[in-house]
């Protein structure tokens, strides 16, 4: 394509590239914005009159109005002014604005500075540590430092007793995966013995640790120290549980019921109260099948007794 300009010598205005090619403005907003920083200083013409002047419609102005508003170089607001009455009043810039930068030239307050890429060192500056030794010298000589300081050895836990040591060894056949080290045997022992002289029993023991592992599908990378959490606690031991009332009655063994009879015992007595005592009839007032045989309970029922 051949180009042929003459620059005017009079009557022009300078215009940015950014503007004549911006991506989201069209050829009215374009033309609204050239228009409008054409106008020299102290004209105050609204933006719906330049639009008019330029033979913009009204629905082709409201899209260019919107376009220059999101591209930043068109900003407006409402302000009351003298007389109490609301005017809406216009920012138009040759380059995008921020809302803060436009609310800096409302107040007249310069813009604040934008934020650098370096990040500012936390804390009050301090003095270089090049060229000076941090720790003081020592006294005397150091050719041969003392040996540093070795922490004593934890105490041996006591001899733990043989069912505790046995729990521990079996503790492979309960799962595979707990395979202790060697070294840690002794200190498992002793947890184990705190819970058998709580009165665990050691099926209790082996229970509660089956109950805290892992599923079967999960590794266990350190069965000791997964031991030595479930063993360092020992809880109460549970009371035993109630015993049923009828564990407490005992079947008469003299005979003479039909059905197997139950009674509560005073001491140590095979027979019911009516069988202890014979002096007493067997059958109570008011005869039941229990007490009289099926004939004398039909009888009873037909009113013949």
């Amino acid at each position: 394509m051949l180009r042929h300009a003459i620059p005017p010598s009079c009557r022009f205005s300078q215009i940015s590239h950014e503007i004549l090619r911006h991506r989201d403005l069209n050829s009215d907003a374009v033309r609204l914005l050239c228009w409008q920083l054409s106008l020299p200083d102290g004209v105050n013409e609204p933006l719906s009159k330049t639009a008019e002047r330029a033979g913009i419609r009204k629905v082709a102005f409201l899209r260019a109005k919107g376009q220059l508003k999101l591209a930043g170089f068109l900003h407006e607001w409402r302000e009351q002014g003298t007389g109490g009455r609301w005017a809406t009043r216009q920012l138009l810039s040759n380059v995008p604005l921020s809302p803060t930068e436009v609310e800096a030239l409302r107040s007249g307050r310069p813009a604040p500075a934008p934020p650098t890429d370096t990040r500012p060192a936390a804390g009050e500056p301090t003095r270089r540590a090049v060229g000076r030794h941090p720790d003081p010298t020592p006294v005397g000589n150091t050719s041969n430092p003392p040996p540093p300081e070795v922490p004593e050895a934890p105490e041996a836990p006591e001899a733990a007793p043989e069912e505790a040591r046995r729990i521990v060894d079996e503790l492979p056949a309960l799962d595979p995966r707990l395979r202790v080290p060697r070294a840690m045997l002794p200190e498992l022992a002793g947890l184990a013995a705190r819970w058998l002289e709580a009165g665990h029993l050691a099926d209790a023991v082996r229970d509660s640790i089956a109950r805290c592992l892992p599923g079967r599908g999960s590794p266990i990378h350190r069965p000791g120290g997964l031991l030595r959490y479930i063993l360092r606690e020992v809880p109460p031991v549970p009371p035993p549980p109630a015993q049923p009332r009828v564990a407490t009655l005992r079947e008469c063994e003299s005979g003479l019921h039909v059905q197997p009879y139950l009674f509560r015992p005073l001491a140590d007595e095979d027979h019911c109260v009516d069988c202890h005592h014979p002096a007493f009839p067997t059958a109570p007032a008011s005869p039941t099948p229990a007490r009289i045989g099926p004939a004398l309970a039909r009888a009873a029922l037909r009113g013949r007794i």
